[in-house]
Order: structure tokens, then C-alpha cells, then sequence
């Protein structure tokens, strides 16, 4: 599992509101509307299988990597990392393709033909040969397998781009099941959000216990076939589910009205504001039945996008109008989007901090003793107890935390979501903390010949869980509150491109840490052989790195404006 389970797995109860799609305002392509309709449940199974596929091939990559391909532990981390990265990137791609060409059926159909090809292909990578052939000259170079690389690397960016197109449009695509005039479909689509986050939850549990377990003590080739059939199923299930769908047409994107503000604010930078801003463009009444939002004083600047002349009321084309002069509703969404970028950016640290569950909390595990209680247990299987304390922290949050805080300060309600993600970067910098005293640990027990268990990296799973929560979770819900109606999808895209820098930026971090850490007489600090190296200075660098993060954050939130819509 990655970070970008923990987004799609962010409508939570009690932590998140239903969410909401600008695309369920757009009039049916095809409107078979049928009571009792199955398509609903046809893609919660989609994604119960397409979680499975995607994890099965994530969860236990790293070790893929360096075991069979023969990778170094700071290339197989840097290689997964990047991938991930490009997993999150590409569904913002499919989201403008989706939203103005394709709509959201045709973009799952062609992305599921690239998914399945590429878990094709890595399945295929595993039964080349990878075994190191050297020519028989002394000091000859040796070559480990260059087809079955060429062949994976293929496979895995073929699932990044198809799985970035099914990520951008399955959820989006099953809300428009879904009538909102009916008051039923309108609480049985509440019920699909949960039943889909759980459903999301389903991949990271079958692949870290059963997927793993069979990849590294069966076969590699086996545990990918396992999860090629998972893609394939889904991809015949949604084929033959195509009748039973509505489908809605293309929508456009919300960017181009954000480009008119941009626009037309310099078209007019010599012009002065009004005093009062009461005096800027605004209709009367709600535009395309989306709400008014209200004026505020920051960025004045794009406020003179707003401001009335004389050519605005001459201008008869509407069209050739909206490019000189926009609303305040426009400026506000504009102002709204540049307000959340300082907060948008601190989670880029923390995803990357998150993104080492996957590469280096992997890598710590396997240098240590894999037997609890007789049982052997895979490094990755540890991302199944992550998920199982994600729940847990969803309960403490729920009938622990609150009620305390309640208690403590005699103020109902919850914290707000900002100081939720505020703590949720607090907890991550504990994590990294945490997983450098176990490694401090386990080098000094290595140092006597020992090896330490595997389960003292239970608790910065634990807490990484707890920063999940509070972090990913509160983030999506302040998004979707904070984000204009027109913007929702356009958010989530947001949020997810941060995993993908996240991940980028760890790929960026082992590069610098190689190049200050790794001399001609010293492996640096991400070894191959990790008793000879430092691990423990990496995760204290990031540890510092939030703790950092967090106090910027903090300064951020403190002054951050919230957005009010008007009745």
C-alpha cells in the first residue's frame, strides 16, 4: 500500500463528508435508468480487483527489484519511488482527458487495455532468466538479465499510465449511478463512498498477507499472474457490465475559467479598484445553480479582473466578454486555489516521508529476524498492520480522542481540519523518529552478531497510521470543503499529484544522500548491506525534514482564510 491508498480511502466516516462531482451535472449520454440497478456493485467489485492487481505489484516491488533484477537497495528504492510517483501523476491526465474528450467509461475502457498489457509484461519479466552471466575472461563485466529489466520497466510504467486513467475516472464514473433528484439514490450513493474506501482497503490486506507470501516463497511469476487474472477479471466484468451503465458526455475543464481571471486581471493592471468592493461584477443570481462566494481582501490584485469598464459593456459576444471581465465568484475561486497551495505543499514532504514504507521501511525489515511467534513473515506484509491500525486510529479518533479533547477544553464539536492535518505532519516526524531508534537498535545488535525481530517495526507502522489519518484524510475533507463546486475533481487531482512529488522527491533525497554520504572508502548511508551503512541518519534527516515541515505548516494555517459562501 502507498499514499495514494490512504488519499482514495479518504471519505472514511467519521472523518470525511460525502463527496461530491461537478460531472453529475452534465446531461445523460445514455440515461438507462433501472431501480435496483446492479452497476453500483459491478464496480466496488472493480475495485476490490484492481486494488489487489495494483498492490500485488507495488506492495513487494522493491524487493522484486533488488532480489531478481539484482538492483542495489538505493536504485531498487529510487526505481520504486519514482514509479509510484508516476502512478499518482498520470491521473491528472486522465482526469483532462476524461472531463473534455473521452468521458469517464471510454477513459476506463482505453486505460484498462494499457493496465492489463503492462501487468502482462512484468508478469512476463519474471520467468526470463536474471541470473548474473559473466564471460570467461578475468575481469570480464558481467550482464544480470538486461531483457528481463527492459521487459519490467516496460510492464510497470504501462500500469502507471493505466492505472492513473482508471484512478481518475472509477469513482466519479460510479457517483453517476446515481439520480440526486431520488432521495434514495441520493442516500444509497452515501453508502457507495464507504463501501468503495473499503473496498480500496481490500488490495493492500490480500496482497501484503496472501500475494507476497507466494511471490517470494512460491514463485514471482505466480504472485503477478495472480494479479494480471485480478486486472483481466475486472476488465471482463466491466465490459460485460456496459449495458446496465448511464454514461454522462464530456464536461470540459474548470481551468479555462481560471485562466479568464488571470486574463483579464492584467488586461486591466492600469486600472484602479472601487473603494467599495460592492462594485465589482457579480450576477444576481447563482450561476449555473452554483453558489456565490464571498469577497475577500487578499490578492487584490486579481480582484481588477472584476472591475467594470467601459469596452466590458460593449463587448456583445459572451464569449469574447468572459476573457475581460470575470466575477468575484471567479476571482474568489482563483484566490481559493492560490490559498491552498502553501498547505497542498507541505504534504508533498509528507508523502515523501510516507513513500518509505514501501522502499526503505522494507529494506529495514528484511535485514532483521522475519519470525513472529515461529511464523515467517514477509517485510511487506507489514503494510496489511498499517491498514489494520488505519482502522484503529479511525476508532481512537472517533471514541477516544475527541471525547477527551471535549473534556479537556469544555468546547464541542471536533478539532478543525487543519489542526488535524497539523498533527497528522507531527505524527509523521515522530515515525521517522521511531524507525530510526529501531534502526539504531537493530545496527547495534547486528554489531554483536544478532539480528533483532521484525516486529519492533510494529510501532512506526502504527504511527505512520496515525499520520495517515490525520493527515491524508483531514486533507481530502478540507479540500473537497474548501475547493468551489465546479472544482471538486480538479482538487482530488491536486491531492493526488502530491503523492507523485512526494515520491519524486524521495527518488531526489537518495541521489543527494548518495552523492554526500557514499565514498571511496564508505558505502554511505543506504547500503547494500545495510549493517555496513546508516539508515538511522536517513530517518533522522527525515525526521527533521518534517519537524520542519510542520512548524512551516503551522505558520501557514495559522493565517489561512477560510472560504465563505454566500446564500
Amino acid at each position: 500500500m502507498d499514499a495514494g491508498d490512504a488519499m482514495e480511502r479518504g471519505a472514511r466516516a467519521p472523518l470525511l463528508p460525502e463527496v461530491q462531482d461537478d460531472s453529475l451535472e452534465v446531461p445523460l449520454l445514455k440515461d438507462k435508468k433501472r431501480s435496483g440497478s446492479k452497476a453500483p456493485a459491478v464496480i466496488l467489485g472493480f475495485e476490490c480487483l484492481e486494488s489487489t492487481a495494483f498492490n500485488g505489484i507495488s506492495t513487494n516491488l522493491v524487493v522484486y527489484l533488488e532480489t531478481v533484477l539484482h538492483g542495489s537497495n538505493l536504485a531498487s528504492a529510487s526505481n520504486v519511488t519514482t514509479w509510484i510517483g508516476t502512478s499518482y501523476l498520470t491521473p491528472i491526465f486522465g482526469a483532462i482527458i476524461a472531463d473534455s474528450f473521452l468521458g469517464n467509461y471510454n477513459t476506463i475502457l482505453v486505460s484498462l487495455a494499457v493496465y492489463l498489457l503492462g501487468m502482462m509484461l512484468v508478469t512476463f519479466s519474471a520467468f526470463l532468466p536474471t541470473t548474473a552471466l559473466c564471460a570467461a575472461a578475468a575481469g570480464a563485466s558481467c550482464s544480470t538479465g538486461a531483457a528481463a529489466q527492459v521487459v519490467a520497466f516496460v510492464g510497470l510504467y504501462l500500469v502507471a499510465v493505466g492505472s492513473g486513467g482508471v484512478r481518475s475516472s472509477l469513482l466519479p464514473f460510479g457517483a453517476e449511478q446515481f439520480d440526486d433528484d431520488n432521495t434514495a439514490d441520493r442516500e444509497s450513493k452515501t453508502s457507495f463512498f464507504s463501501w468503495f474506501y473499503l473496498c480500496v482497503d481490500f488490495g493492500p490486506i490480500v496482497s501484503g498477507v496472501f500475494l507476497v507470501w507466494i511471490q517470494q516463497n512460491v514463485s514471482w511469476g505466480l504472485g503477478f499472474g495472480i494479479a494480471t487474472a485480478c486486472i483481466a477479471l475486472a476488465f471482463a466484468a466491466f465490459v460485460l457490465a456496459t449495458p446496465m451503465y448511464k454514461r454522462r458526455v464530456p464536461t470540459g475543464t474548470p481551468l479555462k475559467s481560471l485562466c479568464q481571471v488571470v486574463v483579464a486581471a492584467f488586461s486591466k493592471v492600469g486600472m484602479k479598484l472601487p473603494a467599495d468592493a460592492e462594485l465589482l461584477y457579480e450576477v444576481s443570481d447563482k450561476v449555473d445553480s452554483q453558489p456565490k462566494i464571498a469577497h475577500t481582501s487578499e490578492f487584490t490584485f486579481l480582484d481588477k479582473a472584476a472591475v467594470i469598464s467601459e469596452g466590458d459593456l460593449e463587448e456583445r459576444q459572451e464569449a469574447a466578454r468572459s476573457w475581460k471581465l470575470c466575477t468575484v465568484t471567479q476571482v474568489e475561486e482563483l484566490k481559493i486555489l492560490i490559498r491552498l497551495l502553501p498547505i497542498w505543499a507541505t504534504s508533498i514532504i509528507v508523502s515523501s516521508a510516507y513513500s518509505q514504507m514501501n522502499t526503505t521501511f522494507i529494506q529495514q525489515g528484511s535485514a532483521m529476524d522475519m519470525n513472529i511467534f515461529s511464523v515467517p513473515i514477509a517485510a511487506a506484509s507489514l503494510s496489511s498492520f498499517e491498514v489494520l491500525c488505519v482502522l484503529t486510529w479511525v476508532l481512537l479518533y472517533s471514541k477516544v480522542i475527541v471525547p477527551a479533547l471535549r473534556g479537556f477544553s469544555g468546547v464541542a464539536g471536533e478539532p478543525s481540519q487543519l489542526q488535524r492535518m497539523g498533527a497528522g505532519r507531527l505524527l509523521m516526524a515522530l515515525t521517522m523518529a521511531v524507525a530510526a531508534l529501531v534502526e539504531m537498535k537493530r545496527l547495534s545488535a547486528a554489531a554483536n552478531g544478532e539480528a533483532i525481530n521484525i516486529a519492533w517495526q510494529l510501532p512506526q507502522y502504527f504511527f505512520l497510521a496515525g499520520a495517515e489519518v490525520f493527515c491524508y484524510i483531514a486533507q481530502l475533507e478540507f479540500f473537497f470543503g474548501e475547493a468551489p463546486d465546479t472544482m471538486k475533481s480538479t482538487c482530488t487531482s491536486l491531492a493526488l499529484l502530491t503523492i507523485a512529488l512526494g515520491s519524486y522527491m524521495s527518488s531526489i533525497i537518495y541521489a543527494i544522500v548518495e552523492a554526500f554520504t557514499a565514498t571511496a572508502g564508505t558505502p554511505g548511508w543506504i547500503s547494500d548491506d545495510l549493517n555496513q551503512g546508516h539508515l538511522d541518519y536517513f530517518f533522522w534527516m527525515m525526521a527533521a525534514m518534517c519537524t520542519l515541515n510542520f512548524v512551516v505548516y503551522s505558520a501557514f494555517a495559522k493565517n489561512y482564510t477560510l472560504k465563505t459562501v454566500l446564500s
